[in-house]
């Protein structure tokens, strides 16, 4: 029997149909050759669950989303349809609820229960809320968001504010303030320049004064050496016989001193008495004058002459000038 083109063509279209169905829901989760069980969810929100998301319980994968589907028209909640890929007892009062992980991906986990009776097919699971780590973390972060959404509106009216003082008289006081940091700012960096700046020219003059004294630190350890023999030289003197000798000599200048200063002696005497130093200066004006007279008119005193002639003139009341005793001679 000769099968013609057509129906070949025909049985390949149907044959790739199935394939395409049966791989189009294989890839969506769902068995196609085989009879599962299947077990319902009802949940008022399913975040990012979606269709072929793993079902779990202790951590142990035991079937997939099947289907969802909304619950009424009004969607006040949505029906998943769970096939079960294991054959697994499942207590009737088991709780599953939905957890997300970081990733964003989510996953339905059921909790078991203690009960004897044992979930079946077409049962439904008793449901809750569960927030799970990113409800965790955006329900820590509701204050938070809270508190940068009033400091972002303080931030905003404080902005509305300055652009209200920022007339143009203000904006020209403002533009030069900013040239002035500007010049500031150039002057910095002129003095911070690591290369010609005198903070630069600062550090070089410490670090060459550093490395002098780090070469001259042998000498320098000589000259403190020395200083040291030499304190200790001057703490082994014995000084207090010298600073005593010193003292005696302090006191016998002041005995002295103060027998100058009395009357009691003759340099006291003539220090501080003043009719005696006035006598004893007149008696050596009067043997001033008694020898001056002398030298000027010695026949006045010794008189040689043969013919006895007497010196006339009159005794001197006052000392002789030079050329008067040279006259006199």
């Amino acid at each position: 029997m000769k099968i013609s083109n057509e129906t070949k063509v025909g049985i390949l279209t149907i044959v790739a149909l199935v394939i395409l169905i049966v791989g189009f829901n294989f890839l969506k989760g769902k068995d196609v050759f085989s009879r599962s069980k299947k077990i319902y969810a009802v949940f008022k929100e399913l975040g990012t669950l979606e269709k072929s998301n793993e079902v779990k319980i202790n951590g142990l994968p035991i079937g997939n989303v099947y289907d969802k589907k909304e619950r009424d028209k009004d969607v006040s909640a949505v029906v998943v349809t769970i096939s079960l890929t294991r054959d697994i007892n499942i207590p009737k009062n088991s709780v599953a609820y939905i957890s997300s992980s970081l990733v964003g991906s989510s996953y339905i986990i059921i909790e078991r229960g203690n009960s004897t009776e044992m979930m079946g097919d077409g049962d439904t699971l008793t449901t809750r809320m569960e927030t799970g780590i990113l409800g965790d973390v955006k329900a820590q972060m509701n204050p938070t968001m809270a508190r940068i959404r009033d400091v972002l509106d303080s931030l905003k009216e404080t902005l509305s504010g300055v652009n209200g003082m920022l007339n143009m008289e203000n904006k020209a006081y403002l533009k030069e303030t900013l040239h002035n940091l500007s010049q500031a700012s150039n002057a910095l960096n002129g003095l911070l320049d690591n290369k010609n700046g005198a903070l630069a020219k600062t550090l070089n003059n410490a670090q060459a004064m550093t490395e002098s004294l780090k070469n001259n630190s042998a000498d320098i350890s000589t000259t403190i050496g020395n200083a040291k023999k030499i304190s200790e030289k001057l703490a082994a003197l014995e000084l207090q016989p010298t600073i005593d000798s010193l003292n005696t000599m302090i006191s016998s200048l002041k005995a002295t001193a103060a027998k100058l200063n009395s009357t009691d002696g003759t340099l006291g005497a003539l220090m501080n008495d003043r009719a005696l130093y006035d006598k004893l200066n007149d008696a050596i004006l009067s043997a001033e004058i008694l020898i001056d007279d002398l030298r000027t008119h010695p026949k006045r005193y010794v008189n040689l002459s043969i013919f006895g002639k007497k010196d006339k003139t009159g005794p001197l009341t006052s000392p002789a000038t030079k050329d008067t005793a040279a006259a006199g001679n």
